[in-house]
């Protein structure tokens, strides 16, 4: 009996990952044995990116002064594998590439023209890679569960979207700032270290102690205490603690790998809060009259997740939404400007207010103080028995309040996803707002308009 509740175990959490899809079943698996206890799985998905974008003031591509771009870019080419050798243990391994424009994302050392120009020939490289055993398996009639494992890894806590599935999101892509370490102290969202996850009836837990990347950024000293800013330089890192809680009032949703997913499409009934937190000890430094400070990193979130049938069981409309608030401490007036895929670089010769963020689709993105950020979409009801498109819109609003701004700034997300076959094929379209900082009290707005193509198998 103990078996045989594994195994299905395993096939309603294969199931997890097709979200609105009524072909896709468990999809790509090999079986080890003749029951399927032993077993490899692989995930593959490419999105690709559509954009045309307002520019920031100041900004260049290659040599010629723009004020717009569009072109065509991949943002995530993936391959994931894990494999089963037990009903305890468990290997993933998960390589590819982000972020490969025209002009960048290439090989390292790519530049200029021919075989390694500029954006050619990107490096595939590990985002995930550990091993895991289960101490106490999830059994029928037991509350508690408990597997532990270590290597690189994702189970880094703080909110729910911190360890959000790349391949179901409601919106197209994350907000970037639910990562608030991405490819500093981190790679790519992840950092080596172990980890422990399980549940507790309706409570879900991950907890971790990693090591973070080196960081060796060099603070601006500055007279005034006040003006002293923060900046990533961890020396010999200290260890970073992470964790998340969840309760799920309704459906209880699958563990098994970290993913949280972003949109259910209606396949579940899901009412979950969440807390969690990051800290990272001595993580930052300041200078101030050639004093140098060092700073903790303190990181806390609180958030929910609905996912909700609505109406008619037959018309399968859903409602999904998500908030969250996050409360970020680096250090005095710690402040990091990014840009997603941005091909632009400064203008030399561009006369007239450069904005204090950055040139091309560069924005504050994270720093030490607040951030509200909330999404919602609504499934919009079936026109057919079997339709050959369903149809999500969405919207997503974004507060963020940095010290080291004296204005707050607000930005907007408006889209819709057709989904060919749920998540699996589907076309997502997005226009998003950010704000342009010309000084930190003076802002102006920015606008750009995506199309991404997304398959999985």
């Amino acid at each position: 009996m103990k078996k045989v509740f594994i195994i299905s175990y395993l096939f309603v959490t294969c199931l997890a990952f097709a979200q609105g899809s009524l072909d896709y079943g468990g999809g790509l698996k090999f079986k080890v044995n003749d029951d399927g206890s032993k077993y490899m799985r692989f995930i593959a998905w490419n999105q690709i990116w559509l954009r045309s974008q307002e520019l920031n003031p100041g900004s260049m591509i290659a040599d010629e002064p723009s004020t717009s771009n569009t072109d065509i870019a991949n943002r995530r080419l993936r391959l994931l594998a894990y494999a089963q050798i037990s009903p305890r243990y468990m290997i993933v391994t998960h390589i590819g590439i982000n972020n490969q424009t025209f002009t960048n994302g290439g090989a390292s050392g790519s530049a200029n023209t021919g075989g390694y120009g500029a954006g050619k020939k990107p490096g595939l490289f590990f985002h995930d890679a550990w091993n895991e055993y289960a101490l106490i398996l999830p059994q029928e009639g037991k509350k508690f569960s408990m597997t532990i494992g270590g290597g690189l890894h994702y189970y880094m806590g703080l909110s729910r979207m911190t360890m959000g599935s790349t391949l179901n999101f409601l919106t197209i892509d994350a907000p970037i700032f639910n990562w608030p370490l991405i490819e500093n102290s981190d790679q790519f969202a992840r950092q080596v270290g172990i980890f422990a996850k399980g549940k507790y009836d309706k409570i879900e837990y991950r907890f971790s102690i990693n090591k973070p990347y080196a960081t060796n950024l060099t603070p601006t000293d500055v007279i005034d205490a006040s003006n002293a800013i923060a900046v990533d330089n961890n020396g010999n890192a200290k260890w970073s603690k992470a964790g998340y809680v969840e309760y799920q009032f309704f459906d209880s949703e699958s563990n098994f790998l970290p993913f949280k997913v972003g949109s259910y499409l209606g396949t579940k009934k899901m009412l979950n809060v969440g807390a969690g937190f990051y800290v990272a000890p001595e993580s930052t430094r300041s200078s101030v009259n050639g004093t140098i400070e060092k700073h903790d990193t303190n990181l806390f979130a609180l958030d929910v997740f609905a996912d909700l049938p609505v109406g008619q069981k037959e018309k399968k409309m859903a409602f999904t939404g998500y908030s969250v608030f996050y409360s970020y401490d680096f250090g005095p007036n710690y402040l990091r400007n990014i840009g997603i895929m941005n091909t632009s670089v400064a203008d030399p010769n561009f006369v007239g207010n450069r904005p204090i963020t950055g040139v091309g689709n560069s924005q504050p993105m994270i720093g030490t103080g607040n951030i509200w950020y909330t999404q919602a979409g609504f499934l919009l009801p079936n026109a057919k028995e079997k339709p050959k498109v369903r149809i999500q819109p969405f919207t997503a609003f974004a507060h963020k309040n940095f010290e080291a701004l004296d204005k707050s700034s607000n930005q907007f997300d408006f889209g819709a996803n057709f989904f060919l076959d749920g998540h699996h094929a589907k076309i997502t379209t997005q226009y998003s707002t950010r704000p342009v900082y010309l000084a930190p009290n003076e802002t102006t707005s920015k606008g750009e308009l995506i199309v991404q193509l997304q398959i999985y198998l």
